[in-house]
């Protein structure tokens, strides 16, 4: 009979990135007898990456009290370094801080000149970053990256040249901070460097492109990276980041059913086992989706469990409460937001809300402010979709201020830009603001032309708030949605259509943006109005008229 060693069936797995079966073999070969410190380090690995963190944390811990036991103190600390960094990620940071403690007292005790030194200095540079202050996370990292070269070590080196783009980018210079982080990603392509380290390196990256909206980047980087987790077995930790980048590409690009169901994976894929914090992120992107779409119940309990996981329920709240009509709760929001908001990456988008809800309550000069503001941030930046953003809200200033023609020349620059970007929502809304304009200006021609092109992308996209405001301005302009079938007004057209999509009074109220004592007048009426007594008698009136 041929005997079956899990240990070196765990070490073969581990090779070939099967991490699941890595996990249970070296688990199954450490049930027979505890396992040497090596594979300890293989199990811990091969654990963080099917998600099992607590597992993972307590066989480094093994690990490093067996690598102390062998007198090699460096390889202790390793294992020390990443408890402590795997716990810091998890929000524990007294015991991540604890061990990362730990670990520098045993270097320094041991007076060993190792990578290890440089490992150790990473958390300092992650605290200075995140204090405030890049200058010193970028020298820190800058040394990080000398003893990586100095001891040949490829996971050290990705990570310092990691921290030194991030460190120019947070300071402005992003130009320089890209070249660094595209440089970082040549070692993670090229299979250099460990697997939990190239994870990190993925994640990183990609939200720094997102934060300075390089949204080539974003889309190169994210397509790598969900290659690079295709090849993995059972892969945890960075597949979930990975379907909110997509989703957040697909629903710029106008896929949004597909940018829905990738929100929706994300949060399954990121809600066991618990813990994760970019479950934030997931639930948010999918709470944006919701607004879009008008279904505002589910997107204010997915921003409201965004917030519980510690992620911004803002901007995307405020302009909520601005589609529900609540324009004070809106305008209380955003502007406590953009005085809470010091960053560079989450600024623009919070003063892009702000802008629009302070044209909403006809607060011109301040969103004018907001749009100076943002036009600097974009030049800095050198981003096209900041560029189309600040066209966007540069053409909405000037038509508030009573400037249709202005309006019109940024507008037209806007629609190009967004056009060109290829991201089909902006551009109709654009087209949307266009129509406005050239209202005020007297071309109705050409406002009716803009307002029926908005109107089909809203449709085929189903947004439909947006698409609620080309009805009611086609209304205004005596130019109907629809026919009027039965002598029903066009709201009751629209509520009818609705009906015989088998939606209920609640969701016609989310989806109109009225109540549902609103509704259920409409339907009584329209149940008079074509002499009906029922929501499937109503039905079939829409279909034999043509109103569906």
């Amino acid at each position: 009979m041929v005997t079956v060693d899990p240990c070196m069936q765990g070490r073969q797995a581990y090779e070939r990135l099967a991490w699941r079966d890595a996990y249970e073999q070296l688990s199954a070969a450490d049930q027979q007898g505890p396992l040497e410190a090596d594979d300890l380090e293989r199990l811990a690995q091969a654990a963080y990456l099917i998600g099992a963190a607590d597992a993972a944390t307590g066989t480094w811990e093994r690990a490093h009290h067996a690598f102390l036991k062998r007198c090699e103190a460096a390889s202790a600390v390793r294992c020390a370094f990443w408890i402590g960094l795997t716990l810091v990620l998890h929000g524990e940071h007294a015991r991540g801080g604890g061990w990362l403690a730990r670990a520098q007292h045993i270097l320094q005790d041991a007076a060993l000149d190792c990578a290890e030194q440089g490992y150790l200095r990473i958390p300092m540079a992650l605290r200075a970053l995140h204090g405030g202050d890049p200058e010193a996370a970028r020298r820190t990292c800058v040394e990080v990256t000398e003893i990586a070269d100095r001891f040949d070590d490829a996971d050290l080196r990705a990570l310092g040249t990691l921290g030194q783009g991030q460190a120019l980018v947070a300071q402005g210079r992003a130009v320089q901070g890209m070249a660094m982080l595209d440089e970082t990603m040549v070692a993670v392509i090229t299979g250099e460097v460990s697997p939990v380290t190239a994870g990190l390196v993925y994640c990183a990256v990609i939200l720094a492109c997102r934060g300075i909206f390089d949204l080539g980047r974003v889309q190169e980087w994210t397509a790598a990276l969900s290659r690079w987790c295709a090849t993995q077995q059972d892969l945890k930790p960075y597949r979930g980041q990975c379907l909110v980048h997509r989703s957040e590409i697909m629903q710029l690009r106008g896929e949004w059913t597909d940018a829905m169901d990738e929100a929706r994976q994300a949060c399954e894929h990121l809600s066991g086992p618990p813990g994760d914090p970019v479950l934030g992120m997931a639930l948010y992107q999918r709470a944006e989706l919701f607004r879009l779409r008008g279904e505002f119940s589910r997107a204010e309990s997915c921003y409201r469990e965004a917030l519980g996981w510690g992620h911004s329920a803002q901007p995307g709240l405020a302009l909520l409460r601005l589609a529900q009509g609540r324009l004070d709760d809106a305008a209380v929001a955003i502007r406590r937001t953009l005085g809470e908001t010091e960053g560079m990456e989450e600024r623009p988008g919070v003063l892009v809300g702000f802008v629009e809800i302070e044209l909403a309550a006809g607060a011109v000069e301040d969103a004018q402010v907001a749009v100076d503001e943002l036009d600097k941030i974009a030049t800095g930046f050198d981003s096209p979709y900041l560029r189309a953003v600040v066209a966007y809200a540069h053409g909405s200033v000037l038509l508030a201020a009573g400037e249709p023609e202005s309006a019109c020349v940024a507008l037209r620059s806007a629609w190009a830009a967004w056009r060109e970007i290829g991201a089909p929502y902006e551009t109709a809304r654009v087209r949307l603001q266009l129509a406005r304009a050239c209202r005020r200006i007297g071309d109705h021609d050409t406002a009716e032309i803009e307002l029926e092109a908005a109107g089909r992308v809203f449709e085929q996209l189903g947004a439909v708030p947006a698409l609620e405001q080309v009805r009611q301005l086609m209304g205004r302009a005596g130019q109907g949605a629809y026919p009027s079938a039965g002598g029903l007004t066009p709201r009751e057209v629209e509520v009818l259509r609705l009906v015989a999509t088998g939606a209920s009074n609640r969701e016609i109220a989310d989806r109109l943006v009225i109540s549902d004592k609103t509704v259920a007048r409409h339907v009584s009426n329209m149940f008079t109005k074509l002499g009906v007594s029922s929501r499937a008698a109503a039905t079939a009136y829409a279909y034999e008229h043509d109103l569906v």
